[in-house]
């Protein structure tokens, strides 16, 4: 690290955190995300940093280094150790741990939810390969099912087993309590936050619902929109059609390191369009419990309808927001859903 005048490495990057952050005074131990951290200023941070120090490392550092004094005490080490996919996001020594798959973006962005899960277990959520740029993600839902059990099964030999999955990671719990349970493991507990497969394994009926469902909530959108603003949204919808056929062709910024999130992001998430679409669930012999929001204006209506012949037993509940704000805006509401489904699951092993 070039350090100025002496400068020691946790007062160089105090001064970057400051100019990347725009505050004045922030303490070695303060949490980046605390402080209102995202993955965009990541990106700036450790852009920054690889100016200033000379030294290039992948934005996703920022999750495992989230202090000063932690980051500090990495550019000590000579080279950049080799991260686990399982990320803490609570601690606790209550057993069992719960697991959390993440979504299509790859990044265990759960830690809100996780401080609001009121019980004394340890929460870890998967990151998936490739979100650190120095690994090519997966494109088959086995392999990233495969990945995170081994990973899980490092922190956590045997069962019984907490496993949730929100949205794309829902596939990714499924996939692994089918594996758990075909090795007699106990699976405890599994849930699925609005979770679907690919489109093309619904049944016809569902299948056409659901495209008879958006067309009417894109129609209802854009005779609210002035003329212009109707074409807009019609030509977005257009493009997020098209994405998954373009996806795997996308090419990179020329601004961003091939280490940040601009980058690595963006290729997680094509592969993990490209293994939701190669994924077909198979019946699961045990229980899903399913979450879903209020309001979904782009997935199916009634999860019963493809999910109830996958599985054992099968229960949903409704908690409040969309898709997104369940987990972002809403995640006290489905936090006491968590917390209520793990005690079950505990007091009834």
């Amino acid at each position: 690290m070039n350090r100025g005048h002496g400068a020691t490495a946790v007062e160089v990057l105090t001064q970057i955190w400051q100019h990347v952050l725009q505050r004045s005074s922030i303490g070695p131990d303060d949490n980046f995300s605390d402080l209102g951290g995202t993955d965009l200023l990541a990106d700036r941070l450790f852009a920054e940093i690889a100016q200033v120090c000379g030294r290039e490392l992948p934005s996703a550092t920022i999750c495992y280094a989230p202090t000063i004094a932690a980051l500090a005490a990495l550019f000590e080490q000579p080279t950049l150790p080799r991260f686990s996919p399982s990320l803490q996001l609570k601690t606790g020594s209550e057993k069992p741990a719960i697991f959390i798959a993440p979504g299509v973006g790859g990044r265990a962005n759960f830690s809100q939810l996780a401080r609001h899960i009121r019980t004394g277990h340890p929460i870890y959520g998967f990151q998936a390969r490739g979100v650190d740029g120095l690994d090519e993600p997966f494109d088959r839902v086995e392999n990233m099912a495969k990945f995170y059990l081994d990973a899980l099964k490092q922190l956590q030999p045997h069962g019984p087993y907490i496993l949730v999955g929100y949205s794309f990671g829902g596939l990714l719990a499924l996939e692994m309590a089918q594996r758990l349970s075909g090795d007699r493991e106990n699976v405890a507990l599994l849930v699925l936050i609005d979770t679907y497969p690919h489109p093309r394994y619904f049944p016809l009926g569902e299948r056409l619902r659901l495209g008879a469902k958006r067309m009417r909530n894109r129609f209802s959108l854009m005779k609210h929109l002035p003329l212009r603003g109707s074409f807009s949204h019609f030509f977005r919808a257009l493009e997020r059609r098209l994405h998954l056929a373009r996806v795997r062709h996308r090419t990179p910024s020329p601004e961003a390191s091939r280490l940040s999130f601009a980058q690595t992001l963006s290729r997680v998430e094509a592969s993990n369009f490209v293994a939701m679409a190669h994924y077909r669930p198979r019946f699961y012999p045990g229980r899903i419990r399913f979450v879903r929001p209020e309001r979904d204006n782009y997935l199916p209506s009634d999860p019963a309808a493809l999910w109830k012949g996958m599985a054992a037993e099968l229960e949903i509940e409704i908690v409040p927001g969309d898709h997104l704000g369940m987990v972002n805006t809403h995640f006290e509401t489905l936090a006491a859903v968590l917390t209520r489904y793990v005690q079950d699951a505990v007091h009834t092993k």
